[in-house]
């Protein structure tokens, strides 16, 4: 299968790639710089795109059966100033709307669009258990999602099967989260943030590619998907599993006043809730290599 992949120098976009290529699919790579158009030395092939100009290249997404779409700024690479706020948002609405207006006016569009969004969609939700049937939330990340999604909708209007890969935490030690939080717990410098007792939607990295690639192959598969492990955990039973894995203590919790003074606004996601369930994946038969949160930080060491 020939398959499009956004994003694919990220965390997840690197770990999809290989898998795909494992497997003996053609990757087509969305490329901002021109130098990584054209074959590549891994064997893929890089096809010029710009989302903030709407630009892309069309000829080269001829064939192409299958699109993921993870192309976004990071929400934790930075502050959110105004300016980075305005990235946050434009990185994905203007990606995906250039995505979408490419594949609806393809001469043969591709059979699937995998377009990822997030947990944020349903805001802070506390200790209340929540499925894909929630409602959006209300803070600055819902909205993003709402609309992040919103922008896939005209190649869902146009007949192409959609789903909306809706994740949580990747837990890794390459990068993402994990890969800031693992070095601490290695010298025994890790502990839980804040109260410890919010819920964090954490999922390994070999699920989330897995889940991805089952949502590709899914013909019956649509809409949105929570993308987190099927049993939700507390940043304290994250934070023990950590110092467990690792056989290092956790004893310096980081109390939310100075979570806030160093991270801003977007404390509010690290010390925010999301109890979210995987409902609709698990009632399509996807099984996961890690259920449970001891495999998935062993998964991710």
């Amino acid at each position: 299968m020939r398959i499009a992949v956004t994003g694919s120098t990220g965390l997840i976009g690197s770990a999809l790639v290989r898998s795909l290529l494992a497997d003996g699919h053609e990757v087509v790579r969305l490329v901002r710089h021109r130098a990584r158009t054209g074959r590549q030395s891994d064997g893929t092939v890089g096809v010029g795109w710009n989302p903030h100009l709407m630009q892309i290249d069309r000829a080269g997404l001829d064939g192409v059966e299958a699109v993921v779409n993870l192309a976004g700024a990071g929400v934790g690479d930075r502050r959110w100033t105004e300016g980075y706020r305005q990235e946050i948002r434009e990185s994905r609405v203007l990606g995906t709307e250039t995505i979408a207006a490419a594949l609806v006016e393809a001469k043969q569009p591709p059979r699937v669009l995998v377009n990822a969004s997030a947990v944020g969609y349903y805001g802070q939700t506390g200790d209340r258990v929540i499925d894909e049937d929630a409602p959006p939330g209300e803070d600055f990340l819902s909205e993003v999602c709402v609309e992040w999604e919103a922008s896939a909708r005209p190649a869902e209007d146009a007949g192409i099967r959609v789903a909306y890969a809706r994740t949580g935490l990747v837990l890794s030690a390459k990068g993402g989260a994990g890969g800031r939080l693992f070095p601490l717990f290695r010298l025994g410098l890790g502990g839980r943030l804040g109260s410890g007792d919010q819920y964090w939607a954490v999922i390994s990295l070999a699920d989330e590619v897995a889940a991805l690639r089952f949502l590709i192959d899914g013909e019956d598969l649509s809409g949105p998907f929570n993308l987190t492990g099927p049993e939700p955990v507390t940043n304290r039973q994250l934070t023990e599993a950590m110092g467990r894995a690792l056989g290092r203590p956790t004893p310096f919790p980081v109390p939310e006043a100075a979570l806030r003074l160093a991270l801003g606004d977007m404390a509010v996601e690290v010390v925010g809730s999301h109890r979210v369930l995987p409902k609709r994946l698990l009632d399509a038969g996807f099984h996961f290599q890690h259920p449970d949160v001891d495999s998935a930080v062993r998964a991710a060491l």
